[in-house]
């Protein structure tokens, strides 16, 4: 039985040799730290403007959503309060039942306003620490170089 023959050319692979593992001096593995580390405070910076720009899109989105909730809100408060203002006009002079509902309103607002103040003050003693994660870093480097 005879088989076709092969072509004349046959393809040459060419192989080179891996070099092994090469001793580097201590001037060299510096730099090369340095490198590296510069490059991951580069990658973490660019990483945190990344995430606050997709966050910065979902706050402003979110605060659109909200802005027109409240103006919607806003004007229902509006016909709730004159519907208060009509109701309790059927039992009482009508300047008597929008003074009445006027005083509640503002010991609402007031006590709002006090609530408000004292979250205020409160989130005054919050210290972000934004150097935290940096730290980090820089101990997982310090670990990499002592094994």
């Amino acid at each position: 039985m005879s088989y076709p023959a092969e072509s004349a050319t046959t393809p040459v692979v060419e192989t080179t040799k891996v070099p092994g593992p090469e001793r580097r001096t201590i001037g060299e593995l510096v730099a090369s730290l340095s490198e590296q580390f510069s490059t991951l405070v580069r990658d973490e910076l660019q990483l945190a403007q990344v995430q606050l720009a997709e966050k910065g899109k979902r706050l402003g989105t979110g605060a659109g959503f909200l802005g027109g909730a409240a103006v919607l809100g806003l004007y229902a408060f509006g016909v709730l309060l004159a519907a208060a203002i009509l109701g309790l006009a059927t039992v009482l002079p009508a300047w008597l039942s929008a003074l009445i509902v006027g005083v509640v309103l503002l010991i609402v607002a007031g006590i709002a306003a006090f609530v408000g103040k004292k979250k205020i003050d409160a989130s005054k003693e919050f210290q972000p620490k934004p150097q935290e994660g940096f730290k980090e870093d820089v101990d997982a480097v310090k670990r990499g170089i002592q094994k």
